[in-house]
Formats: structure tokens, C-alpha cells, sequence
């Protein structure tokens, strides 16, 4: 018998666990977790979707939310508007 790989997109299957998930990335990962985490809230919501609301190919997204990539930071924006979530800065506790 063989082992399946994890797929998380198959688990962010509410905006309530999509923002579980990403916050805490933002709070416990680096920009690799980071970026990943949002390539794969944007499986989990449709590439096709997100490529339609950010203007962007769905090539173009795979690649930029690919595993050691460097996307832009307007590409990261735009797909954080297209998933529904948005940057919020809180002072950090000493």
C-alpha cells in the first residue's frame, strides 16, 4: 500500500480556515512558508478564479506561488485581495 501526499488546500475549505492558516504563517513562518501557504489557499479557492480577479495567467500563478519562487510584492497583493485577505499590522508584544 502506498502513502497519498498531504494536499492543505483540501482542508482551507472555509474563509474562517483560511484565515486560521495564513495568520499563522504570517505570525510562525519565513517568506518561503508564507508564500507557499498562499499558493495553496489559492488552489484551495480555484486558480482559474484567482487568475480571472488579479488579471493574472494561471501559468503565471503557479509559477509565482511555486515552492522558491520570488513573486513581487503587487503580484502577493493582488492575490490576497483575490483570496479575501488583506495585510494588518499589530505591535508586537515585548
Amino acid at each position: 500500500m502506498g502513502t497519498s501526499r498531504l494536499e492543505i488546500a483540501d482542508y482551507l475549505d472555509s474563509k474562517e480556515m483560511i484565515a486560521k492558516y495564513l495568520n499563522t504563517v504570517l505570525e510562525e513562518g519565513n517568506n518561503t512558508d508564507i508564500i507557499n501557504a498562499i499558493g495553496h489557499i489559492a488552489k484551495a479557492i480555484g486558480m482559474t478564479k484567482i487568475a480571472e480577479e488579479t488579471g493574472l495567467s494561471r501559468p503565471s500563478l503557479y509559477k509565482a506561488l511555486s515552492d522558491g519562487s520570488k513573486p513581487q510584492f503587487a503580484t502577493i497583493m493582488k492575490v490576497l485581495k483575490a483570496i479575501g485577505g488583506q495585510i494588518q499590522v499589530h505591535p508586537m508584544s515585548a
